[in-house]
């Protein structure tokens, strides 16, 4: 029997100028995003995930003290126990990117899994913190994830999550292939040049290694005054052939992308390329060695 699941990603520009008050800037975002997830569900949307740091700008475009203000604690933060309320109006699972405040000064970026009926089932933190120009300070305000790479037992599935500058590195995607992961969601904010190159190929990639969907969403636009680079949107759905099966046009632009995924292709799939049968672990020492 086919096991249908109608997922969606959420891309949102940012909806207050970076000087405004950073507790301003926060509700305005989850107002608007609150919005959006009750269009996605009006849609049909079974499970939606938002974009990285949902309820900001991307800050680490500048280091500065002022961001710290959003960090939350993760599960008992407000952002969480609101989007608990959500998921079980919407009977929708929800992955939802944000900032944890572990303890004072000890901050993660984070995201939360909620399943349909607002049960709160875990979190994920971004593993590969980047520090590079221009304008990806992230080291400032992360620490590196310490929870490894969970896979989630959702309403619709298995789904694991791997966060932006993850993306980057093969072997944390395989990891969750390997924990039985059916959906993973990539929540960016990856800006033009040789990025939206690596956009179209890595993720897509990675769905054809491991076998399963993946749901990548990139944020839209201009961030100022910082301008960093041209976050390009076009957010999509891969299949587990690396094919699209949904994706935005909007590059600078507010967009939700729905798409129908029937899980059990993961098992034909796997069926006709039998990649995991065929794996040789004890000749990849090297990997973990150098």
């Amino acid at each position: 029997m086919p096991r249908p699941v109608r997922g969606a990603l959420i891309q949102a520009t940012t909806c207050e100028p970076s000087t405004s008050p950073v507790e301003k800037i926060k509700q305005a975002m989850i107002d608007k995003h609150v919005a959006m997830i009750a269009q996605a569900a009006d849609a049909g949307a079974q499970v939606v995930c938002l974009q990285e740091l949902f309820y900001g700008p991307y800050f680490c475009a500048e280091q500065e003290t002022k961001w710290y203000e959003l960090t939350e604690r993760v599960p008992d933060g407000p952002t969480v126990k609101l989007m608990q309320e959500l998921a079980k109006k919407h009977e929708m699972v929800l992955v939802v990117p944000l900032y944890e405040e572990e303890l004072t000064g000890v901050y993660y970026n984070t995201a939360a899994v909620i399943n349909a009926d607002g049960k709160y089932l875990g979190k994920f933190r971004k593993i590969h913190i980047p520090q590079c120009n221009p304008g990806f300070w992230e080291k400032f305000y992360f620490r590196p994830g310490n929870l490894g790479y969970p896979v989630f037992d959702t309403a619709v599935g298995k789904v694991g999550v791997y966060i932006c500058y993850d993306r980057h590195f093969p072997d944390g995607a395989r990891c969750l292939g390997l924990a039985g992961a059916e959906i993973v969601f990539n929540p960016s904010a990856t800006v033009a040049g040789l990025s939206e190159y690596l956009w179209k190929i890595e993720q897509p990639a990675h769905a054809v290694a491991n076998q399963y969907f993946v749901g990548a969403i990139n944020r839209p636009g201009w961030e100022e005054p910082w301008r960093i680079g041209e976050f390009y949107g076009q957010s999509y759905f891969v299949d587990p052939r690396g094919q699209f099966i949904a994706q935005s046009t909007k590059r600078d632009e507010d967009d939700i992308v729905i798409v129908d995924m029937d899980l059990d292709l993961i098992r034909e799939v796997r069926n006709t390329w039998q990649f995991f049968r065929d794996r040789r672990p004890e000749t990849y020492g090297a990997i973990v060695e150098l």
